[in-house]
């Protein structure tokens, strides 16, 4: 009798984070330790408020292997302590610097399951390039993980080169939710409460830079380039690709780069994570909304420590066995590469 055949599992976001800048300091140069030790920095505990911890999906990310409960074959390691850095770019290099050398040597190195999306500066583009190009080559690196809500939408030719290092080096980009508190959302300003905050990750920010992406011809530009939407939901995407596509019929002429429906772009280009997912409970109108997403953009992602509610529940409920052994792990293996 043969063994059952067990559906391999890739985790794509699992968050962990120093717990101090104490953990970074053997990893810095001695002027950024005195820098941070005189100056009196820190680490945000709650990521400038975007994970308050009494608020769901609040949680303590681990601050160490042993206490990370990986229930995978292999799991991305998600670190956006930098996200919420200060205003100096010469600081924010030497921070991700330290961050993806404490990632490799604390993390990796202890469980080699686990992977690596690299942290770059994105006040200071040289900068970003020259570490993408210290590590990407490193077995252990699968992607460069950038914040969705940036200073600028990260389709516009300013972010270009650190784009196509990253294709260069085989490398996913991920964006992941959050970034620069103090940014607004949108054209009409700030937010005043966690749930509208919150909301327009996914809402607003995510489809902004999906859509500036494919508009400013980045993957036309960078045909190799993949990229990843953490923590940013997708259920949202089948309405916005009806009306991409649409609106580029009538409008071609401003984008003569884009020669063929933006849906198709999206789709051979980008992934979702699948926490959250906002699907309905009922099946079969889950299974609908499902079909009108195409599973296949789906990869697997506990988003540890954070509570999403059942969505997971929800989508694994509605998927066919190919379509789980894709989502679980399959899709994410042949995406990032993991072998």
């Amino acid at each position: 009798m043969s063994a059952p055949v067990t559906t391999r599992v890739v985790d794509t976001d699992v968050h962990c984070a120093p717990a101090s800048l104490d953990d970074l300091s053997a990893h810095m140069h001695p002027y950024w330790r005195t820098y941070v030790l005189e100056a009196g920095i820190g680490l945000s505990a709650n990521q400038g408020g975007a994970y308050p911890p009494r608020i769901r999906p609040g949680g303590e990310p681990a601050h160490a292997v042993d206490e990370l409960p990986v229930d995978a074959d292999a799991a991305v390691l998600t670190c956006t302590s930098t996200f919420q850095s200060n205003r100096n770019p010469y600081f924010e290099a030497a921070l991700c610097r330290a961050v993806n050398d404490w990632l490799l040597e604390r993390w990796h190195a202890r469980d080699r399951r686990l992977r690596v999306a690299m942290v770059v500066p994105t006040l200071h583009v040289e900068a970003a390039v020259e570490e993408i190009a210290r590590l990407g080559a490193h077995p252990a690196v699968v992607a460069v993980l950038l914040p969705v809500r940036n200073e600028t939408r990260w389709g516009t030719v300013g972010n270009r080169a650190v784009l196509r290092a990253a294709a260069e080096h085989g490398l996913v980009v991920t964006l992941h939710a959050w970034g620069r508190a103090g940014n607004a959302p949108n054209s009409s300003g700030m937010t005043h409460s966690y749930l509208e905050d919150y909301l327009a990750n996914s809402q607003l920010i995510a489809q902004g830079q999906l859509t500036s992406l494919v508009v400013e011809g980045v993957f036309a530009a960078l045909p190799d380039l993949r990229v990843t939407l953490a923590e940013c939901g997708s259920t949202w995407l089948a309405t916005m690709l009806w009306r991409f596509d649409k609106d580029w019929k009538g409008t071609w002429r401003e984008v003569p780069w884009i020669e063929r429906p933006p849906s198709e772009i999206v789709r051979e280009h980008v992934r979702f994570t699948t926490a959250p997912i906002h699907l309905p409970p009922d099946p079969a109108a889950a299974r609908e909304a499902l079909d009108l997403l195409d599973p296949a953009l789906l990869m697997h992602a506990s988003d540890h420590p954070h509570d999403h509610g059942d969505g997971a529940d929800r989508l694994a409920a509605v998927l066919t066995d190919d379509e789980r052994a894709a989502v679980m792990g399959g899709t994410a293996a042949h995406w990032y590469g993991i072998g």
